[in-house]
């Protein structure tokens, strides 16, 4: 009797806020739902080769009552979705990938355009905008490993400069005569910010000019500066970086507390992920009794993101076989468990985080029909 009232519970917490929600839920206008969407994970984390955003738009205005997550939009989540009347279906995996020459009912992913056109249902992937995110997929990963500390393999920048422009340029102006001529010229220049200080150079006291500008406005400062050569001295061009995110980024480098065995570590990992069954490569010299005390993971393909990470156990979806031996011949331990088993549990997390960010204005549902294609047998 206990067993069975623990599996009750879930259930019945999820048809509670459901009917909470389909009794209070209000809606949203797309684009305010798409524009709290990003202010929850900007798409600007998002790797530079991914398809992220909005990729199906019903013709304008669009109201969103019911959000529909899945990781994958196959065809049988679509017509899950259209059942359960979605407005807006938040596909984790971009269906549409590869630019589509034609629509037509030829291919299913093509049908899943014409569907949901047709069914005024509007799609949106954030995928690796979501990888990145404090708050995201590989936070939620990491969750599974026990008490820890982690941090990003590869830290995103941040979508700007801390400062105004692309690149500085300092130079030093030797006469107060030539110093209205130089701030007058440069300050004719669109897109430059300009600063200016006291320097004391070979004890001569001079001007030092600071310029905060774009790209395309340092071809212009440059050219100035080559035509008034006579004008100033001490040249010095300089790029200005994004600062990194400390918190955002690809991957997780995750420190235990508290060192376990490498049997603890994948009972611990099958438990998160609700899985019977993964794949297992033994590090070279290692035991299922050897200690795990960092773990690199990358949810879904994690090969490229890996790569080179220094750690006792590297956790992913999915690695090439060639990649697996080059890693096992370091001494660390692989952990593979197919590629979207990494990355479905967490849209439940997600489910309550965008019902709180989106302060229930919409309904949000999970599919049920959603799940990885491969099944051990």
């Amino acid at each position: 009797m206990l067993s069975s009232r623990v599996h009750l519970v879930p259930t019945t917490v999820r048809l509670a806020r459901s009917l909470i929600c389909n009794s209070s839920c209000s809606a949203m206008d797309l684009k305010a739902l798409l524009s709290s969407l990003n202010d929850f994970a900007s798409l600007s984390f998002a790797e530079s080769w991914d398809n992220v955003g909005l990729l199906v738009e019903p013709s304008p205005p669009h109201t969103v009552n019911t959000l529909f997550l899945t990781n994958d939009l196959t065809e049988e989540v679509m017509e899950e979705a259209l059942r359960k009347k979605a407005d807006l279906i938040l596909s984790y995996h971009p269906p549409i990938f590869r630019p589509m020459k034609r629509i037509t009912w030829k291919t299913w992913k093509e049908r899943l355009v014409i569907r949901a056109l047709e069914n005024r249902v509007a799609i949106y992937s954030p995928h690796t905008a979501y990888d990145a995110a404090p708050q995201g997929v590989n936070s939620w990963l990491a969750k599974g490993l026990g008490i820890c500390t982690h941090r990003p393999i590869h830290p995103s920048k941040a979508p700007s400069h801390p400062t105004e422009g692309t690149h500085r340029v300092e130079f030093n102006v030797n006469h107060a005569q030539d110093l209205e001529k130089v701030i007058s010229a440069v300050k004719g220049i669109s897109d430059v910010s300009v600063t200016s200080f006291s320097a004391r150079t070979d004890g001569e006291e001079q001007t030092r000019i600071s310029l905060n500008c774009s790209q395309q406005a340092l071809m212009q400062v440059v050219a100035f500066l080559s035509q008034n050569r006579q004008l100033y001295q001490k040249t010095e061009i300089l790029s200005l970086e994004k600062p990194l995110l400390l918190r955002t980024g690809m991957g997780r480098l995750c420190t235990l507390d508290e060192p376990v065995s490498l049997a603890t570590m994948i009972e611990r990992i099958k438990t998160h992920l609700k899985l019977s069954h993964v794949r297992l490569a033994l590090g070279v010299g290692r035991t299922l009794e050897s200690q795990v005390k960092t773990v690199a993971l990358c949810a879904g393909s994690g090969s490229s993101v890996l790569q080179g990470a220094e750690a006792d156990l590297y956790l992913t979806g999915e690695m090439s076989h060639h990649d697996i031996l080059d890693t096992a011949s370091q001494g660390i331990n692989v952990i593979l468990c197919e590629h979207s088993n990494t990355e479905r549990g967490f849209l439940s997390d997600l489910r309550d985080m965008l019902g709180a960010h989106l302060e229930s204005k919409v309904n949000i549902i999970l599919s049920e029909t959603d799940r990885d294609p491969l099944h051990v047998i």
